[in-house]
């Protein structure tokens, strides 16, 4: 977005360059769900379509080691965007997002198990913030046993969280409080190595045009506060697609002063510093959904 995409693109993480056209999605849509994958699947669940801008409950798959397009998978139980992926090589978990029609958050979690195509299946909820307000809009990542995911923004026009919350992937259940953010923001482009998340750039109220550069990490084995970073280059960037592998992480895309790049920058998950370039997109949008087949939710 804007206007509604159907492109998939694809990059190699271990090594810096521009994106190479990977095929077509089925239908083109606007904040599809990210980070939701196996070594050998990749899933993109939920979105807004074209038509009347409509949530959908698609859910989409790709053999990632072949290039070519999506094929249908099954439905989310509930139609919205801007979903959050977490997902070990067995189970993919959709958390969150938000539903137009009527307009809300969503507190709903849905999982599919990722090689058998199907419908999702309830998973629990996410535990609410301040008077029981749900929020979307967060960073997200996982390691092989757990899902976590920080930042976001309840309410109309609408009021940021520093809130991380988790959940243990393997089984079902409501998440639980993990810690905060260094800063409230929503938003928020995250991704993992198996023991690291990172919780990058985003907005705070009132959004757009406002970015911040502001780079967290936390020990995902761990409860406690995030820790800075470092700083997102270009003064920051707000949904952005994001996938990693064992050693580095990827914004692709997304927004820097109120308008969509095509810009890809990188870090290295197990130290601390800024962004750098790594290259391009073949177009330019943001609320683009990623993944990897070599993310923290898979035995690295």
């Amino acid at each position: 977005y804007s206007p509604y995409r159907n492109f998939l693109n694809k990059i190699e993480i271990a090594t810096t360059g521009n994106a190479i056209d990977f095929g077509d999605l089925n239908q083109a849509l606007r904040g599809p769900s990210d980070g939701v994958s196996s070594s050998t699947r990749g899933l993109f669940g939920g979105g807004l379509g074209p038509s009347s801008n409509a949530g959908v409950t698609v859910i989409t798959y790709v053999t990632i080691s072949s290039e070519g397009g999506a094929s249908d998978f099954g439905d989310l139980t509930v139609a919205r965007f801007m979903v959050k992926g977490h997902s070990n090589n067995t189970r993919g978990i959709f958390t969150g997002g938000y539903a137009v029609s009527p307009g809300r958050h969503t507190n709903t979690i849905d999982y599919v198990t990722i090689a058998s195509a199907g419908n999702a299946t309830d998973f629990g909820d996410i535990t609410p913030v301040s008077a029981n307000n749900s929020y979307s809009t967060f960073g997200s990542g996982s390691s092989p046993t757990r899902g976590v995911f920080g930042g976001g923004y309840y309410g109309s026009p609408g009021t940021d969280v520093t809130d991380i919350q988790f959940i243990t992937i393997a089984t079902k259940g409501d998440s639980k409080t993990f810690g905060n953010l260094t800063a409230a923001r929503r938003d928020v482009g995250g991704l993992s190595s198996s023991t690291r998340a990172i919780f990058a750039g985003g907005t705070n109220a009132p959004g757009d045009p406002n970015s911040t550069n502001i780079i967290d990490y936390v020990t995902i084995a761990t409860l406690g506060n995030a820790t800075d970073f470092g700083d997102m280059s270009e003064g920051g960037r707000n949904r952005p697609g994001c996938a990693s592998n064992s050693i580095r992480g990827t914004f692709s895309g997304g927004r820097i002063s109120g308008s969509g790049v095509d810009s890809i920058s990188f870090l290295t998950i197990a130290t601390t510093g800024n962004t750098a370039d790594f290259g391009d997109l073949t177009y330019s949008l943001y609320e683009l959904g990623g993944f990897s087949d070599t993310h923290g939710g898979l035995a690295q």
